[in-house]
């Protein structure tokens, strides 16, 4: 059931910090989806990132599949990932593309990159866009802890912040779809995984979320693009630290009959951090409702649910 456009709140990051931590707070417990302006990552630099990433999925397949995925980057060809296994056996509809964290030369060699003589331009742009979404992610990291009543540095004091678990993700929705017996999505509902995702579209729709994923019918609504700001919304380890008061988000991609063209920048904490839940976020009354778990441990365990492997 879909309800019309989800009305979230702008948040302005170059206000005052503690204004615009007490706006993050009441986005996170309402919606856990919000936009951001004054982000610092330039408009051209994203228009040059669409760009690029429309001549990547414009390759021939046998091109594109000397990149297939490994060690979670690369490429992911059409219908090979089903967020939903349970509500149907067909993967989604949409490819992508995952440039994992650059911050050590270990990680960044696991990186695949298209030939400098297919794309010359690739391999800067993306990484340029990379450096500037991690600084913006880590900026809003800093206002998340001022609105959990925690110093502003609290992420980096406890180790999530050093070295985090990082990805660019380039996707790509197509128009047309071949006719089939099941109910096709750009991507079947889920919640992401890590602490924040900053999210910026081509301006095609298809984005909903779902504020309260236990309810039933479950009410959708959309996630309408607005130029120059990005969606932010909050992860599963974002969730468990704070007990469940701030939302992760079910959401999905519905196909609206466009080519859709998306880019994701998935935040997450250093994957020896422990996520357990805050000490402002937990009392008798409001006991603790998730266990400690290792930050890596329960991406791994998230991704053999995801890949089968």
């Amino acid at each position: 059931m879909a309800l019309g456009a989800a009305k979230l709140p702008i948040i302005d990051l170059s206000s005052s910090c503690f204004s615009t931590a007490n706006l993050i707070r009441q986005a996170c417990v309402e919606y856990g989806f919000f936009y951001i302006v004054n982000h610092g990552v330039e408009e051209d630099l994203v228009a040059r990132v669409f760009e690029q990433s429309k001549k990547f999925f414009s390759l021939p397949l046998d091109e594109k599949m000397k990149l297939l995925r490994k060690e979670q980057r690369g490429y992911t060809p059409l219908y090979a990932e089903n967020l939903d296994p349970s509500s149907s056996s067909k993967g989604d509809s949409k490819d992508s593309f995952t440039i994992g964290p650059l911050d050590s030369v270990e990680k960044s060699s696991l990186n695949l990159w298209p030939a400098e003589e297919v794309l010359p331009s690739w391999r800067p742009i993306m990484e340029a866009y990379y450096y500037k979404a991690l600084s913006a992610a880590r900026r809003l990291s800093s206002l998340i802890a001022l609105a959990l009543n925690l110093d502003q540095d609290y992420f980096e004091k406890i180790g999530a912040l050093n070295g985090p678990d990082a990805f660019l993700r380039l996707l790509r929705y197509p128009g047309e779809l071949g006719h089939s017996m099941e109910e096709t999505f750009g991507a079947k509902a889920h919640s992401d995984y890590g602490m924040i995702t900053l999210l910026v579209s081509d301006g095609v729709p298809g984005l909903q979320v779902c504020r309260e994923k236990f309810k039933e019918p479950q009410i959708w609504e959309d996630v309408l693009p607005i130029r120059g700001a990005f969606i932010v919304n909050i992860g599963d380890m974002m969730e468990r630290w704070t007990n469940g008061m701030f939302r992760s988000t079910l959401h999905r991609v519905m196909p609206t009959g466009h080519e859709r063209y998306s880019v994701a920048f998935f935040f997450g904490p250093n994957p020896d951090c422990i996520v357990q839940c805050l000490e402002s976020c937990c009392s008798e009354s409001c006991p603790e409702r998730f266990p400690p778990i290792r930050s890596g441990d329960y991406l791994k365990e998230k991704f053999k649910l995801l890949y089968g492997s």
